[in-house]
């Protein structure tokens, strides 16, 4: 991540108006793959988006989505929601990912849907589900374990 995000008052007022778009405009991998964020309109944070590029395809045949990038958006997508969610403004460090892949993810907008479910004093674990036509069909889970730090102290 850019210098940005070890800026207390620009991390602060983007987190303070749920700018995650300023966030990803800082992230270039993201900007490449296609991740949008926006309100969920039933009130339940966001969901992301992933855009269906034709240079994400891993699988030419079917097609499908390279498993990488699915993997890449679930872990960005994770990483933010938790920047946005936490007590107070941190930046945290990815120590553990797992993902199952549920299903093929087909050249099509896929979104993700974060889930917050713990955050201690140096430890948070996030859930991230994917989908694409329906929610309750998701392509890929993973969970997220991250440690956390204030953006004075970037070392964790």
């Amino acid at each position: 991540m850019q210098d940005d995000f070890h800026d207390v008052t620009w991390l602060t007022k983007t987190r303070a108006e749920g700018d995650v778009a300023s966030w990803l405009a800082r992230l270039p991998y993201a900007r490449f793959i296609g991740i949008s964020a926006s309100p969920d309109g039933e009130g339940n944070g966001l969901i992301y988006r992933l855009e269906p590029h034709e240079y994400n395809v891993g699988n030419v045949l079917l097609p499908a989505i390279h498993g990488g990038v699915v993997a890449a958006f679930m872990e960005t997508a994770g990483t933010l929601d938790l920047m946005l969610a936490a007590r107070e403004p941190r930046l945290p460090r990815i120590i553990d990912f797992s993902i199952d892949y549920l299903r093929t993810a087909r050249v099509v907008p896929t979104h993700a849907r974060c889930t917050l479910l713990r955050e201690g004093r140096r430890l948070a674990n996030v859930k991230v589900t994917a989908w694409q036509a329906n929610e309750e069909k998701p392509v890929a889970t993973a969970r997220l374990h991250f440690v956390l730090s204030t953006p004075e102290d970037p070392s964790g």
